[in-house]
C-alpha cells in the first residue's frame, strides 16, 4: 500500500498548476493505464476542487479515460450546465449516471458480529457492501476516487471509501449506513475519522476490494482571511493512510471550535448548490454543536424547492416531517414505509433540533404551508435577506443595523462549528 503524494498544512495554498504537477507525477509513477474510471463527487461538492482534478485527469489520459461516474448516492443526476461548470473541457459522453436503486452489486457482507461490536450494539445485522457494477466489474485498470475530506454528519469525515460504498452504493447499504450514523449520534462522530461506520466501510474495502485498482485523490479546502477558498492539502494514495492524513488536516482547517455559543446563526445556501432540504440541512448538521439551548438557526435558502432529492424520500419527508428522534423512531416502528427507507429515517432525525433550538427556514420556492408541514418555522426570504444584509459578509460575528448580534456562515458544506463544551 502506498501514499503517492502528501502535501498540506493550515497555511499551505496549493495552486491549480501545483495540483496538476502533483497529479501528473503520480500518474507517471503508476505507469501505463489503458482503461481509467474517475469517480468525482457531484455538484454538491463543487468547491472540492474535484472538478478541476477530473479535468486534469482527462487532459492527461485523454481517450484512456473511458468512464466518469459522479458519486451521486441518492442525489439527482447532474444536468448539462453543472457538468460544464464543474468539469470544464470534459466531453459529456464520458459521464455515467449512478442509479442507486438499480445498477448495483452486493459484493459481500460485513459480518453481523463485527457490525454489532463497532456500533455498540446499535445494528446487529450484517452490512451489505454495495457498489455500482461499473465500478466493481467494469474491467478498469485504474479507478480514481476523487473528492474532498471535510467533517460529515453521517460518517464523521467525508470521502475516502464513502465515495465508493455510499456515493456509488445501493439502497440497502445506503439506508443502513445512514441509519447507523444517525442512531449512533452525529455529535459523537462529526470531525472524527475513526467512527463505527468508517470501521465498517474499511472492513468492506480491505476484504472485498483488494483486487480493484483504486487510488484516492483527496483535497482539503479552507478559506483565506478574505473568504477566498484555498486548497490547503492534497493527498493521493491507495489505502487508509492518505485519508487519515487528510482528515487530520481537515480538522485543523474546517473545524471551528468556539468559545461562545450561537444565540443566533444565519446560514446561506448558495442557489446553484442547494435546491432541497436533503442537501440544505447541512445548515443544521454543521452548526448544531455551536447553537445555544433556546437559540435560533435562520436558513436563507433562495432556491430550495423540494425536500428530498429522490421522489420517494421527498414524499416521506412531507408525510412525517423533521421530528425528534423518539418521535421518528416510533413512526418507524409503526410504519413499513419508513422501515423500508432507513436513510429517510436518518435524515428526519438529523434535520431536527430535538426541540433544543428554533429552526427558521426561509425558502425561495417552498410555501409557508410546506415548511410548517415538516416542522420548521417559516421565514420570509426577502425580509430576512434585508434584515441580515449578507452581501459581502465574511463568516463570523456581525450586527444588524438595529444591533441584533448574529454569527454568519456563507456555506455550511465547507466546515463544522462547535462550542468547546460539546466537543
Amino acid at each position: 500500500m502506498t501514499l503517492f503524494y502528501c502535501e498540506g498544512s493550515v497555511e499551505t495554498s496549493i495552486s491549480a498548476d501545483e495540483m496538476r504537477t502533483a497529479l501528473y507525477q503520480v500518474f507517471q509513477t503508476l505507469g501505463v493505464r489503458n482503461k481509467v474510471l474517475a469517480i468525482p463527487p457531484d455538484f454538491t461538492r463543487f468547491h472540492s476542487r474535484a472538478g478541476a482534478l477530473t479535468s486534469m485527469t482527462y487532459e492527461y489520459f485523454q481517450d484512456k479515460l473511458v468512464d466518469i461516474m459522479p458519486a451521486l448516492g441518492t442525489h439527482v443526476p447532474m444536468p448539462a450546465w453543472q457538468l460544464d461548470k464543474m468539469f470544464e473541457g470534459v466531453p459529456h459522453k464520458l459521464f455515467r449516471e449512478h442509479r442507486w436503486r438499480d445498477d448495483v452489486l452486493t459484493i459481500g457482507q460485513v459480518p453481523a458480529e463485527f457490525v454489532s461490536q463497532v456500533t455498540e450494539g446499535i445494528w446487529e445485522k450484517p452490512w451489505p457492501a454495495q457498489m455500482n457494477k461499473l465500478v466493481f466489474a467494469g474491467g478498469h485498470d485504474l479507478i480514481l476516487s476523487i473528492g474532498q475530506v471535510v467533517p460529515h454528519e453521517v460518517i464523521g469525515m467525508a470521502n475516502y471509501n464513502k465515495n465508493i460504498f455510499v456515493g456509488t452504493g445501493g439502497v440497502q447499504g445506503i439506508n443502513e449506513s445512514h441509519f447507523i450514523g444517525a442512531v449512533y449520534g452525529m455529535e459523537r462522530m462529526m470531525g472524527r475519522a475513526d467512527t463505527p461506520l468508517r470501521k465498517i466501510l474499511n472492513y468492506a474495502q480491505d476484504t472485498f476490494c483488494q483486487h480493484l485498482p483504486l487510488v484516492y485523490v483527496l483535497t482539503v479546502v479552507g478559506s483565506d482571511i478574505d473568504g477566498t477558498l484555498v486548497t490547503r492539502g492534497l493527498f493521493i494514495g491507495d489505502d487508509v493512510e492518505c485519508f487519515e492524513k487528510a482528515s487530520a488536516l481537515s480538522v485543523e482547517v474546517n473545524f471551528q471550535q468556539l468559545d461562545e455559543e450561537f444565540d443566533k446563526v444565519v446560514v446561506y445556501l448558495d442557489p446553484e448548490e442547494f435546491h432541497s432540504t436533503w442537501l440544505g440541512n447541512k445548515a443544521i448538521y454543521r452548526t448544531r454543536m455551536a447553537i445555544a439551548d433556546g437559540g435560533e438557526l435562520i436558513v436563507l435558502a433562495p432556491k430550495v424547492k423540494t425536500f428530498g432529492e429522490d421522489s420517494q424520500i421527498d414524499a416521506l419527508i412531507r408525510k412525517y416531517g423533521y421530528r425528534t428522534t423518539p418521535e421518528i423512531m416510533k413512526c418507524m416502528d409503526d410504519n413499513e414505509d419508513l422501515q423500508n427507507n432507513l436513510s429517510a429515517v436518518a435524515h428526519l432525525m438529523h434535520g431536527s433540533s430535538e426541540n433544543r433550538f428554533k429552526i427558521t427556514y426561509c425558502p425561495g420556492e417552498l410555501t409557508k404551508e410546506e415548511i410548517e408541514g415538516v416542522g420548521y418555522v417559516y421565514g420570509e426570504l426577502d425580509e430576512m435577506l434585508g434584515r441580515y444584509n449578507i452581501e459581502d459578509r465574511q463568516n463570523g460575528w456581525h450586527e444588524t443595523d438595529t444591533g441584533e448580534r448574529f454569527y454568519y456562515v456563507s456555506n455550511p458544506a465547507l466546515g463544522l462549528w462547535a462550542h468547546k463544551s460539546r466537543i
